[in-house]
């Protein structure tokens, strides 16, 4: 097991970072950056992989998301973001590859694609410049549903399989307290600020298509697209869009995976991951 240590992080305008950290300080980074609603937990058996293949993996709790503060304005414009993602990079011993998904992988898109050096590399899991906004907007009604929380982890579990029905419901409830926090009713909610959602953000300042698409068209790093076949919020056309886009960009396709790849094939995502990160280490981009 590589070596695990909590690790925080001050990004824009003072909030607090939290993340976990495996491998060693002094190797290359590699900064993992979950999706909106998810916390870093999620890239916890990706981070472990990449420190054993002697990369210091990062992951991170977005503002607002997991036990990352909470910012007192309420700002959760891709600016704020991309400028946490600035403040991050800019503390670790040289520019960081970014692994983010949906979320993550727009804040990587727009940090990289408008400020070059903030990022090495960049993989895109499960988003490009040109996402389905009836897909995004499935996942958003998902977030919005149950503000009041629920009574037991139990009917937690019940809603999360309801929504993913592709994958098993879990026999171990335990896991959900990553994604979940008690609240002093005793009820279990979401582990984010609920101005994520809520807040004076207008809809398209995340996935507004014509930002995303002209930093796409300035990416000079290497890339890797990472799709799941079977994702309702990247299509085959937005997929093949963002590679003539950024032509030297890598691209995997992941069966048996929706929108969120590496919870569904964490080992085939992992993998390829893995596969371009050791290309960049022999010079191979």
């Amino acid at each position: 097991m590589p070596p695990h240590q909590i690790v925080s992080f001050t990004g824009h305008a003072g909030v607090a970072l939290a993340g976990d950290a495996w491998g060693d300080p002094s190797a290359a980074p590699v900064v993992l950056l979950p999706g909106g609603g998810q916390t870093r937990h999620s890239w916890r058996g990706a981070g472990r992989a990449i420190a054993r293949a002697g990369w210091y993996a990062v992951s991170l709790d977005a503002r607002g998301h997991g036990d990352s503060a909470w910012p007192e304005d309420g700002d959760y414009t891709i600016d704020a973001f991309v400028a946490d993602l600035r403040a991050v990079a800019a503390t670790l011993r040289c520019p960081p590859v970014v692994v983010g998904a949906s979320l993550g992988g727009i804040t990587a898109l727009v940090a990289e694609g408008e400020g070059a050096g903030t990022a090495a590399a960049v993989v895109l899991v499960d988003v490009a410049a040109k996402i389905e906004i009836a897909g995004a907007e499935r996942v958003r009604a998902f977030m919005s549903a149950f503000p009041d929380g629920f009574a037991s982890l139990e009917d937690a579990a019940d809603v999360v399989a309801a929504y993913l029905p592709h994958r098993p419901r879990p026999r171990q409830l335990a896991g959900l307290t990553k994604s979940l926090r008690r609240g002093s009713d005793g009820r279990w909610r979401w582990h984010w600020d609920p101005r994520f959602l809520g807040g004076a953000r207008p809809p398209s300042d995340v996935a507004n298509p014509h930002r995303l698409t002209a930093a796409a068209a300035q990416l000079a790093v290497p890339t890797l697209l990472v799709r799941g076949q079977q994702s309702d919020v990247l299509s085959e056309e937005g997929a093949a869009e963002f590679l003539r886009l950024v032509p030297h960009a890598r691209y995997v396709d992941v069966t048996d995976a929706g929108h969120m790849v590496a919870g569904d094939r964490n080992d085939r995502f992992t993998d390829a991951v893995l596969g371009f990160l050791a290309d960049l280490a022999n010079g191979r981009p």
